[in-house]
């Protein structure tokens, strides 16, 4: 790249050329209204710019949409959804998600404020007092990355029943579903994740589009077919009163207002999570103040209405015997009413429709783990954290934090071969924990930073903002200690929710480690915003650094106006 001055320059002007991602930066103040690109913003934040930004803001909706993978899910816990019959599957289901959109909206004030990958361990350090900033950073950093594992592991695990019910139905239920089959699924499962997820940044960021078209079209196709099937082969529908006001419980013994809460608010509550991921891809996403709010809400609204819709059609068309669907020989209920409604052939075709958009599933929350690892590990928050924060430069990806989040999911997922009461562990570990990482920061900021909040482009407001945010806190606190509570009354071995020993046993072992070892190590969120560097001339520059020349006699910024700068060779950069 070659400098040259126009004629009315002064002749004797002393200039150099410096390569930043930000400029006319105050750190430590963050001001996302002040900030002119999402780099400057960054660097406000602290960290310097590692990532390409290759997400768009349909791309970054398209990761959590991706995640909640709608119809696979419902079709995950719909025995669970199930058990309060199909009045708790519906009104469950709306309730819930209005509660889960008001969290969305409370995160996204935050997400719009200071976007960073490791945003939710980063909001609680900066709002939290001074005395607790670092313990109660390393706690909601660390719960939030074995959360996300176990809800990798939950999707997996999901996977593996739905295509194990496909090979049940194909061979007319000459197999046998053992855990061992499981678990082998349940890995090969991951293991591929692990390879997609390790392609360059804009391969997965297309990858979240394709997943979008996948999650509709096989949306639109169950809302045709099934019906169509239910008519013609079971002879019509239910009436109106069994969807809506039939409530029957198979629970196990919890009165019918406890089991509608716990077993009818779950699906929704599990469906519609890890809209999280919105925040862990910020860095890598354009305009990140605008469409990490966008992502979150989006991606809530989205599954709230059509999974509410997804629901009444499934009370319309599922058998009167439900006790019958939800302990189906294929394992899996769903399966059970696709194949009463449109036979053998749809129901293997549907379930590995299902199955497919589960695998898309995986595939995006793995990016989101990568990140949260990646951000994490860059703060020094997590053991060997030296190697698992490089970035693989010419793929713009943390493959080291990649293959560290497959690695224990593998391990978290031995789970499987205990049983379903074990593996169902990690559908409550992966609820408990989020909530618990998500509530901390929204907490904190309406308390002890309250004044310390700067609004980024979206926000309530002063009235509307704390009403929200409050009744979000009271219901991620109540559903914590719902997610404990076993299916039934009578617990044994079998029918325990180990839910209430794994996840706060992962937080005690993240406090004994960090008073142990950690605390040397994690001293919160490690500022690494590097200062201006001098341009060589011929230098290659990567496409979101930006160009300032300063006045080397002054120190001042020159204004461009005056200056004109020509690149040698096919990159062209002007000030």
């Amino acid at each position: 790249m070659s400098l040259s001055k126009t004629p009315t320059q002064d002749k004797d002007l002393e200039i150099k050329v410096t390569v930043s991602r930000y400029r006319n930066i105050d750190p430590g103040h963050i001001d996302p209204k002040h900030a002119q690109t999402d780099n400057e913003l960054l660097a406000e934040i602290g960290y310097k710019a590692e990532l390409r930004r290759q997400f768009s803001t349909l791309q970054v909706f398209g990761v959590a949409f991706s995640i909640m993978g709608l119809l696979p899910s419902i079709s995950s816990v719909l025995a669970q959804a199930l058990t309060g019959g199909t009045v708790g599957m519906i009104w469950g289901w709306f309730i819930a998600s209005f509660f889960v959109l008001l969290i969305g909206i409370s995160m996204s004030e935050l997400g719009s404020a200071m976007p960073t990958s490791g945003g939710l361990y980063y909001w609680s350090w900066f709002y939290a007092p001074e005395k607790w900033k670092v313990p109660i950073s390393y706690i909601v950093g660390n719960t939030n990355s074995v959360a996300l594992v176990g809800a990798l592991c939950s999707v997996n695990y999901g996977f593996a029943n739905e295509v194990l019910a496909a090979v049940y139905i194909s061979k007319d239920g000459d197999f046998t579903l053992t855990t061992g089959k499981t678990y082998g699924v349940f890995a090969a499962c991951v293991v591929s994740h692990i390879f997609i997820t390790c392609a360059a940044s804009h391969v997965c960021s297309r990858l979240q589009t394709v997943s979008i078209i996948c999650n509709l079209g096989l949306i639109l196709l169950f809302f045709i077919a099934v019906p169509i099937g239910t008519k013609i082969n079971m002879g019509g529908f239910n009436d109106g009163k069994f969807i809506f006001g039939n409530y029957q419980n198979f629970s196990g013994g919890w009165d019918n207002g406890w089991n509608f809460v716990l077993n009818g608010w779950m699906p929704s509550i599990w469906t519609i999570g890890a809209f999280d991921s919105c925040v862990h891809m910020s860095e890598e996403a354009r305009n990140a103040t605008k469409s990490v709010p966008i992502g979150i809400i989006g991606s809530i609204s989205a599954c709230f209405s059509l999974g509410f819709f997804i629901c009444i059609v499934v009370g319309a068309c599922i058998r009167t015997d439900i006790d019958a669907v939800i302990g189906t020989a294929f394992g899996q209920p769903m399966a059970q009413i696709v194949y009463d409604s449109l036979g053998k052939n749809w129901a293997i075709a549907f379930m590995s429709l299902i199955a497919a958009c589960q695998w898309l599933m995986g595939a995006s929350i793995l990016t989101a783990i990568s990140r949260q690892i990646w951000a994490f590990s860059r703060d020094n928050g997590l053991p060997f954290s030296k190697y698992i924060k490089v970035v693989n430069k010419k793929l713009s990806t943390p493959l080291r934090a990649v293959w560290f989040g497959g690695i224990l999911s593998l391990i978290m997922g031995l789970l499987c071969l205990i049983g379903t009461t074990a593996a169902d562990a990690l559908f409550s570990l992966y609820i408990a924990g989020n909530y618990f990482a998500w509530c901390v920061p929204i907490f904190l900021r309406n308390t002890y930073g309250r004044d310390k909040f700067i609004p980024g482009d979206f926000y309530l407001g002063k009235f509307w903002s704390p009403i929200v945010n409050w009744i979000s806190i009271f219901f991620m606190t109540f559903v914590i200690i719902m997610v404990m509570f076993p299916s039934g009354t009578t617990v044994d071995k079998e029918t325990m929710n180990y839910t209430v020993v794994i996840t706060p046993g992962v937080m005690l072992l993240a406090w004994i480690y960090y008073f142990a070892y950690g605390k040397k190590e994690f001293n919160g969120p490690a500022r690494n915003v590097d200062d201006m560097t001098e341009y060589v001339d011929g230098e290659e520059l990567d496409d979101d650094q930006e160009i300032i020349v300063i006045n080397s006699a002054t120190g001042e910024q020159v204004n461009p106006a005056d200056l004109q700068l020509n690149s040698l060779g096919s990159t062209e950069k002007t000030v």
